[in-house]
């Protein structure tokens, strides 16, 4: 049969039932516009939680780890050879914190072509001299540029210029924590001293806010050169080296070739975040869970609509067999109703969903704990919305199928009989 017959005896069939049409139709606008909107959100929540700590963690992380040495003197004793020995309150070994030949590893670092950048680090455990009172802190020696390419350096520096951490010597951007504890102004020159008993004066040029409260109460950074003056240690002293990667997948597989080649400690991100990803895929499977749940409700919705719409035709669908029509073309016709209705909502819904989602992205959401934060955030991904479209088509198709192989199977006969 002509398929251009079928649509138009689909229409007259849906526009003959319109209220009925309508509602089947609201059903799944209704669903694809939550199942995009919800998804958008929860997975914009989601960056933003991850970006928390993730935008700040390295996916690579070379330092020499402080630990006690594998060889004790008593096992190398040749008399105690053949014992078990037991050895309590084990020291560590007066090891280096700093890393042997970093230019040499940060070089070799830059030239593979998996590694997006590199930025050295260190950090110094200090009091902030207030008064008579003095407030623990860390300050983090940054390379400043690297630190803004790479780690997102510069969302969170809530007031102030993070360069002139670059610019001005003996400069310091305060945690805000730790600013509030000391009400230190920007411009305050305030005083610290390292754990060697060095003393040294230092000008606040900003704040840093990272939304994590117990990070903000001790962290501070300045420039790598002022922490390592503020050391005593040369130009080259260097405990931290940060490696950014094109592909994190990579981190695991790299942090364990290169321990073995350099010869100091790993970390990589999946290890040691583990949590967040796993936290992040039980949200986003969740957001998920729900939208399908809509998207089969409304598939309901559909099929009811049309089991109804075959009882009330069953004398047009007799008539339509009796003139010719296959069941076959009866199927299609009722398929065809399902995946209009479906295809119109869907499109209506994915609109609404986007519609939506920049609704959700001005709705003021401020915060102190986030400061850079302003509104709710939204993922657009158009991920989402090719998801919502195929499964708008494939609920509607399958909601319409069983009415539409019930409707095909009508024997005419016993219809026009009956009536």
């Amino acid at each position: 049969m002509k398929v251009s017959l079928i649509i138009e005896i689909a229409k007259a069939l849906m526009l003959a039932r319109f209220k009925q049409t309508m509602i089947a139709a609201i059903g799944v606008v209704f669903s694809i516009t939550m199942f995009v909107a919800l998804l958008g959100f929860m997975n914009g929540l989601n960056k933003l939680l991850d970006g928390l700590i993730l935008n700040r963690t390295p996916h690579i992380r070379f330092y020499n780890e402080i630990k006690p040495s594998v060889n004790q003197p008593i096992d190398l004793a040749d008399e105690f050879s053949n014992f078990y020995n037991i050895i309590r309150s084990v020291k560590p070994a007066a090891s280096r914190l700093s890393i042997y030949n970093n230019e040499a590893i940060i070089r070799t670092l830059e030239e593979d072509p998996r590694v997006l950048g590199v930025a050295p680090k260190l950090s110094a455990q200090v009091f902030y001299n207030v008064g008579t009172i003095d407030i623990t802190g860390v300050i983090n020696g940054i390379d400043v540029e690297a630190e803004s390419k790479l780690f997102a350096f510069t969302d969170y520096v809530t007031a102030g210029n993070y360069i002139d951490l670059k610019n001005t010597s003996n400069s310091i951007i305060l945690g805000k924590g730790a600013a509030d504890r000391m009400m230190a102004e920007i411009g305050d020159v305030i005083q610290a001293t390292t754990s060697q008993g060095n003393r040294v004066q230092l000008k606040v040029v900003g704040y840093y806010q990272s939304g994590l409260g117990d990070l903000d109460n001790v962290q501070s950074y300045a420039s790598i050169g002022t922490v390592q003056k503020m050391l005593g240690e040369t130009a080259s002293y260097v405990t931290d080296i940060q490696v950014k990667l094109k592909d994190f997948n990579l981190a695991p597989e790299m942090a364990r070739d290169y321990r073995d080649i350099f010869g100091i400690d790993a970390d990589d991100i999946q290890t040691v975040n583990a949590q967040f990803e796993t936290g992040t895929n039980i949200r986003t499977l969740i957001s998920y869970a729900v939208g399908i749940t809509l998207l089969i409700v409304s598939g309901f919705g559909i099929y009811n609509i049309l089991n109804m719409m075959i009882y009330e035709k069953m004398d047009t669908i007799a008539i339509l067999k009796a003139i010719g029509f296959s069941g076959r073309d009866v199927n299609n016709i009722f398929i065809t109703i399902a995946l209009t209705i479906g295809f119109v909502g869907g499109s209506i819904g994915l609109i609404l969903g986007f519609m939506a989602g920049l609704g959700i992205e001005r709705i003021p959401f401020e915060t102190e704990a986030l400061p850079t934060v302003k509104t709710f955030p939204v993922d657009f991904n158009p991920k989402y919305y090719i998801i919502a479209a195929i499964f708008s088509i494939v609920t509607t198709y399958f909601a319409g199928y069983f009415p539409a192989r019930k409707a095909s199977g009508v024997d005419p006969v016993e219809i026009i009989r009956g009536k």
